[in-house]
């Protein structure tokens, strides 16, 4: 197959070029190639397929249809690899769960699905993690509700396997008192608050943890522009910490839970408005090093019901890669090269795999997107619902 006329582009760049692929791997980039079959991209993109290291099934619910159904979502929205979130019912915290979720997985094949494996039992005990390991989970997922003497332990089976801790920073004393951040719009709605220091906390002690044990700890879903700062200035100094930030994070606050929107009750809680606007020079300062979509769908029964009530969580993995171009690259905040960055090369790094470049002996993992091509999008799930996006993903 022969992809002529496209914008190839990766984290080294674009530039204008042919692709031959044979037995799905390039052969050939350059100019005049031929082909028995050829794909005109006339004009759009050739990217590497996007990974998230961050999304959930429908309602948390872990079984085959639901597992299916996300790949699905994350083919249309041009993810091609995602890594399921450990936090699921039943969670993957023990052999008989992976190997039934693995089963699950079998006959899918367009997209790449890997797990996390959750270091807590519900008990805060620890789980098989070596075991566990050895049968292919991607990463360790971790909370920090976890004691100090679990959460070292933890460190000790990363450190040992050589693998990137996934860790959610938060307070079980805060996080239970709250459903969204605590400030002037949680005041206004008499709705209880999460404050921001459950999440920077947490970030500080696992910093240490990272430092002393040396391990890499991937920070998920970060939501304080403080947390970043911490992040970065630990980066500076040799600790193997990283940061991730979903995009609504960075599109949308905490303004957008008014009049009771449970659509925007999202975990971690949405930031200030003020907190946004950090992030997004956060961004722009190359001070983020992946980004997700925390795709969490749920089911109306779980979402059109009262805020305190509501399960958190919204869906954009279908739309994942044109609402990263409408919202960060068509808006000027970073370029689409950037945006490969984060969302392919940085990702696969934190599961030890290498992708993000297009080049000759590349396995073929591309996907065509066509930024002319826009549409109002419609999802009463989504929190760009009625918005109108920019980009396509097209079929090879």
């Amino acid at each position: 197959m022969l992809i002529s006329n496209a914008i190839v582009c990766d984290v080294n760049g674009e530039r204008k070029a042919d692709v031959k692929i044979e037995n799905g791997v390039i052969v050939a980039i350059g100019s005049n190639l031929t082909d028995e079959y050829i794909v005109d991209a006339k004009g759009a993109y050739l990217l590497p397929s996007l990974i998230d290291t961050n999304v959930r099934v429908l309602d948390a619910s872990l079984h085959a249809k639901n597992i299916k159904a996300l790949a699905k979502e994350a083919k249309k929205g041009g993810v091609g690899h995602i890594i399921l979130n450990a936090d699921s019912n039943p969670a993957i915290d023990n052999e008989v769960v992976l190997e039934f979720a693995q089963n699950g997985i079998k006959d899918i094949s367009d997209v790449k699905v890997d797990f996390m494996l959750n270091s807590l039992k519900e008990d805060m005990s620890l789980s098989n993690i070596a075991i566990l390991l050895k049968k292919g989970v991607a990463a360790p997922y971790m909370s920090t509700i976890a004691k100090n003497d679990v959460a070292i332990k933890i460190a000790e089976y990363a450190k040992m396997y050589g693998v990137t801790l996934f860790c959610k920073a938060e307070d079980n004393s805060l996080i239970h008192a709250g459903v969204m951040l605590e400030g002037d719009v949680s005041s206004r709605l008499g709705i209880a608050g999460i404050p921001e220091l459950s999440e920077v906390l947490h970030v500080s002690r696992m910093i240490e943890i990272a430092r002393h044990f040396k391990i890499k700890i991937l920070f998920k879903s970060i939501a304080s522009p403080r947390s970043v700062a911490l992040i970065n200035k630990a980066k500076s100094e040799g600790v193997q910490v990283s940061c991730e930030v979903s995009l609504h994070h960075l599109v949308h606050s905490d303004e957008a839970c008014e009049e009771f929107n449970t659509t925007a009750k999202l975990n971690p809680p949405l930031a200030s408005k003020e907190d946004k606007l950090l992030l997004q020079e956060a961004l722009k300062n190359g001070e983020i090093d992946i980004l997700t979509v925390l795709h969490q769908p749920n089911s109306p029964l779980n979402k059109e019901v009262a805020f305190f009530d509501a399960a958190y969580g919204c869906e954009a993995l279908g739309d994942a890669l044109a609402l990263y171009y409408t919202k960060l690259v068509k808006s000027g905040m970073i370029s689409m090269s950037e945006l490969v960055k984060l969302t392919v090369q940085n990702p696969a790094k934190s599961i030890r795999k290498e992708a993000g470049i297009i080049e000759v002996g590349q396995k073929a993992d591309v996907i065509l997107f066509n930024v002319n091509e826009k549409k109002v999008l419609k999802n009463a799930q989504s929190l760009y619902d009625g918005e109108e996006i920019f980009g396509k993903v097209c079929s090879l």
